[in-house]
């Protein structure tokens, strides 16, 4: 079986996506990533300097993440669907659901699912939908990734596991991957701990409480293809950032 392949989420760099693009891609590369998820890239900076600057690093962008309105909404999710096949990326990602504090919310959400799961095949593609904390709240007899588990097809909607949410969620992240292994392959390794008021404290990888040797170790025998790692903000300059974070895929992780 393939190692899986590591990866950087590009959201650790901030406004810097959009008003310095061309020195994130130069820090991607300068912290050891090959690769690296973002959004609709072409539509954000243009085609032309994309390709430049993804040449001119030798970098592979492996995954497209967006939010639920850009799937719902047909004529936004045709043009991601052109980006991806353009840009040779496979993988595109869901964030959120229709509404999250119900089952009607997560129903409705399962039905389109599937029928962007079904379109997104037809041109090669794989959906995946990126869990947070929120899906594992009680909403009266099911959670809300229950539902999105048991309504949708396992051939059409995978699920981008993001490990530190569930286990921000109270649910162990090891089980978590091998109830699900059908749809496992693409990851989100992000790391932290519960602040004391409760919230989410966002580190970098190895300097957190979730037990990523343990999540590596299930990703491998569910045969994960990516590795994400991703962190929503940090305090350190974005570089030493992304260099603590593939400095830990590395070495005690070992990709």
């Amino acid at each position: 079986m393939a190692e899986p392949r590591a990866a950087i989420q590009l959201i650790v760099f901030g406004e810097r996506n959009q008003t310095d693009f061309a020195g994130v891609l130069r820090d991607v590369s300068a912290a050891g990533f090959s690769a690296f998820e973002a959004a609709n890239l072409y539509a954000a900076h243009g085609e032309v300097k994309v390709r430049a600057l993804i040449e001119e690093h030798g970098l592979t962008v492996c995954g497209a993440h967006f939010g639920y309105g850009e799937y719902a909404d047909s004529a936004k999710l045709e043009a991601h669907i052109a980006y991806c096949r353009a840009a040779d990326v496979r993988h595109m990602m869901c964030s959120g659901v229709a509404d999250r504090k119900s089952i009607a919310g997560y129903r409705e959400s399962a039905r389109l699912f599937n029928d962007v799961g079904a379109r997104l095949r037809e041109e090669g593609l794989q959906f995946n939908y990126h869990n947070h904390a929120w899906e594992f709240e009680d909403l009266g007899g099911a959670t809300g990734m229950e539902i999105l588990a048991n309504e949708t097809d396992p051939t059409l909607v995978k699920f981008n596991i993001d490990v530190y949410w569930v286990w921000f969620g109270g649910v162990c992240p090891v089980e978590f991957i091998h109830a699900h292994s059908a749809r496992a392959g693409y990851f989100h390794f992000k790391d932290g701990r519960r602040g004391e008021g409760g919230e989410p404290v966002f580190l970098e990888l190895g300097a957190g409480d979730v037990d990523l040797p343990a999540c590596v170790e299930a990703a491998r025998k569910v045969g994960a293809s990516w590795i994400v790692a991703e962190q929503d903000r940090t305090e350190l300059p974005h570089i030493e950032s992304a260099r603590i974070s593939r400095a830990y895929l590395r070495n005690p992780l070992g990709f």
